[in-house]
This record gives C-alpha cells, sequence and structure tokens, in this order.
C-alpha cells in the first residue's frame, strides 16, 4: 500500500511539473471521453423516446390485438361475452376495447369532426398514455351522468383551454345532443395533429356515439406468456364462432424481436471509435515524451529505482492524468446530454426525460482509465529498459 500511494504522490507531482505539455496532451482524452459518454448518452435517450412512441402506438411490450372476422359481423353480446370469458380464464388485468369514429364537437369557432377513440380504463396503461393535465380514465367513470373524455393538446386549445378544475363542459353532437365533460388532457400525435378525444365503451353507448364496426380487443400480457396465449385464445374463439376467422396476434414495437438492437450496435460503434482515437493520440504523445525523459529516469536507477518502481510510476502518470480528463469529459458529456434542447430535439416524445445513464458515465470513466493505462504501459516498458549509461550519453 505505501508503495502505491507513493507512486500516486509521484505522478501526481510529475503532473505538476509538466502540467502544459501533460494538459494539451488530456485536452484531447477529455474531448475524446466525452464524444463517447455523449454518444452513449444521446443513444440511450433516443431509444427511450423511440420506445415511447412505439408503445404509444402499438402497445407495451406485450400487447395482443383480438379479433373475430367473417362474411358477416358476430353478435356483438356473444363476442363482448367471449373476451370477458377469455379475461376472466387467463388472469388479465390491462385490456380494452378499442374502436374509432369521426364525431362532431361544438368549439366556440364552430362544429369540427374530430376522431374519437372509444375504450377502456385499461387503453392508458396498455399505450403508456401521458396525462398531462387532469387524469386519465378511472373505473368508475363509466357511470357519470355527463360523459367523461380525455382529449388531445389539439382538441383543448381549440376548446379554448379551459381549467380542467372547473369541469369545463363540451358538445357532442349527432343523432342526440351530449354534454360530456374534459377531465384529462394528453399530447399531440405530432406537431400540428388534428384533435382528438377518447370516451369509455359504456359511456359512448348511452350517448348514441356510432362506432365503425369491426372493433378490436387488446390485452397485455407478459412477454414469456405471449405465445402461448395467443394460441390458446385463438382456439377459444375459433370454438365459439365456427366458420369465422379468429386472430390474435402481436401488435407491440417487440413482437418481430428488438427492435433498437441495430441502434445499440451502431451507438457501440462509434463509442469504440471514439475510444480507439482518443487512446491511440494519447500513446503517440506518452511516446514521444518518454524519450526526453531518458536522463530523468536513468538518474532514478542510478539511485536504485527498481524496474517495477519505474514502470509503475510512468504508468501512473498516464492513469491518474487521464482519470481526471475523464471526470471533466463525462461531466462535459452530461451537460451537453441533459440540455433541455438537446433533450427535446433527440426525444420529443418524452415528457418526462430519463436521467443521465450511470452505465455511459462509468463507461466514460472506465474509458479513461483504459486509455490511461494503455498509453502509460507501452512507455513505462519503454523507461523500464533505460540504464544508467543510457542518462550518461544523453
Amino acid at each position: 500500500m505505501t508503495g502505491f500511494v507513493s507512486a500516486m504522490v509521484e505522478a501526481w507531482q510529475e503532473l505538476r511539473i509538466n502540467k502544459t505539455r501533460i494538459l494539451l496532451a488530456l485536452v484531447g482524452v477529455a474531448l475524446s471521453v466525452a464524444a463517447l459518454t455523449s454518444v452513449v448518452g444521446v443513444g440511450n435517450l433516443a431509444r427511450e423516446g423511440i420506445k415511447a412512441s412505439s408503445e404509444r402506438d402499438g402497445g407495451r411490450s406485450a400487447t395482443l390485438g383480438i379479433g373475430v372476422y367473417g362474411p358477416s359481423q358476430p353478435d356483438p353480446q356473444k363476442l363482448e361475452a367471449a373476451y370477458q370469458g377469455i379475461i376472466q380464464r387467463y388472469g388479465i388485468t390491462y385490456y380494452s376495447r378499442v374502436a374509432q369514429t369521426q364525431q362532431g364537437f361544438q368549439f366556440p369557432r364552430g362544429v369540427q369532426q374530430v376522431q374519437l377513440q372509444v375504450v377502456d380504463p385499461g387503453y392508458g396503461v396498455i399505450h403508456r398514455l401521458d396525462v398531462r393535465q387532469g387524469s386519465w380514465f378511472a373505473a368508475d367513470d363509466e357511470q357519470r351522468l355527463a360523459p367523461a373524455v380525455v382529449v388531445s393538446e389539439g382538441f383543448y386549445n381549440a376548446a379554448g383551454r379551459p381549467n380542467l378544475a372547473t369541469h369545463p363542459q363540451v358538445t357532442l353532437l349527432g343523432a342526440q345532443e351530449t354534454t360530456a365533460v374534459m377531465i384529462g388532457v394528453v399530447p399531440d400525435m405530432f406537431p400540428e395533429s388534428p384533435p382528438s378525444a377518447f370516451m369509455l365503451t359504456g359511456a359512448a353507448e348511452r350517448a348514441g356515439v356510432p362506432r365503425s364496426q369491426g372493433g378490436q380487443f387488446k390485452f397485455w400480457v407478459q412477454d414469456g406468456q405471449a405465445d402461448a396465449l395467443k394460441a390458446a385464445i385463438r382456439t377459444d374463439l375459433q370454438l365459439q364462432f365456427p366458420g369465422m376467422q379468429a386472430q390474435a396476434d402481436r401488435m407491440d414495437y417487440a413482437s418481430q424481436g428488438d427492435p433498437f438492437a441495430m441502434v445499440q450496435l451502431a451507438v457501440g460503434g462509434v463509442a469504440g471509435l471514439v475510444l480507439l482515437l482518443g487512446a491511440v493520440g494519447m500513446l503517440n504523445i506518452s511516446m514521444v515524451t518518454v524519450r526526453y525523459r531518458v536522463r530523468e529516469i536513468g538518474i532514478r536507477r542510478s539511485f536504485g529505482a527498481t524496474s517495477g518502481r519505474v514502470f509503475l510510476g510512468v504508468m501512473m502518470e498516464s492513469v491518474v492524468a487521464t482519470a481526471v480528463a475523464g471526470v471533466a469529459g463525462v461531466m462535459l458529456a452530461v451537460a451537453v446530454v441533459k440540455n433541455p434542447w438537446i433533450e427535446s430535439k433527440i426525444a420529443p416524445g418524452l415528457s418526462e426525460y430519463p436521467a443521465f445513464p450511470i452505465e455511459a458515465a462509468m463507461l466514460g470513466l472506465g474509458a479513461a482509465v483504459f486509455v490511461g493505462a494503455l498509453a502509460g504501459a507501452i512507455p513505462a516498458l519503454v523507461a523500464v529498459r533505460v540504464k544508467v549509461i543510457d542518462a550518461i550519453r544523453f
């Protein structure tokens, strides 16, 4: 321990003596570590953004889409009973009926057709909907006398952005006029998207909202059970609806394997290239500078310094310096990746951004130490071969 501490102190003193030369060398290392850490951090942020968008479109992993199709539409009551039987039989917690229709709404500037999705409370969990104001549907919202609606940001703007705490009302137009209450606001799918809204299935039926035929049922199940449940559910429905085609397929982003594998490989390749460039640059500088220290190393050997002590001293100079540069590089990377403008451009689909990944910070620090060890070990081997006579000749 004493030898290691003394080597650290000696390395620090050497860095102070040659601070100008070392500083110039470490600027490149710090920038390389910052680039490496930023690449991994930005890649992780982009992955989370793509994942969130994919889950909003197709559902979480694993989401099953269930349907029965044929020459004619199946009996709605029988189909509903079959779906409820599947839920009870397989213990499915999160499920939702999904149907879409166009519905007229009365806005302050006139009537406008809105895409209305008729769903169940589980839809919000399955599709990872982020409610920015108010709340998503609760189980008892279906019993409201005035049906509840969760609206998009575009709908909310068209309605005049009322205070949700006052239970703002909006009128549905059609065969019968119905007064609904806005309880939540979700972000738009993309900028300037048209107004859209969600309503619960039971409330839509009582309000007389026409729905498109061939609606779908969605289940959120565990990844490991998805394939077995697909086959079992398809068989159950086929037995209950002979002569019709029963479908049970995965609809989530992970149904064809990990779609982010190529992104991760690309990020890893770029990070490795950045690390390699930083290591080669530091190694070149170390090899050049050790040639100018022949006299110093020879004098150390003349005073009894062992080969191990010379090796450790030269290598630790590089390790200590690059470790400090690594800390600076990681701090710079955190400042870049967590910049609000960068986050909004890389992952526009997220409303809450993840913390800076600890694995990226550890990778940056580890890369700095690795570069220091590599850039110090080879020059240290050269330094070990220096003899006292070399110092005299120098």
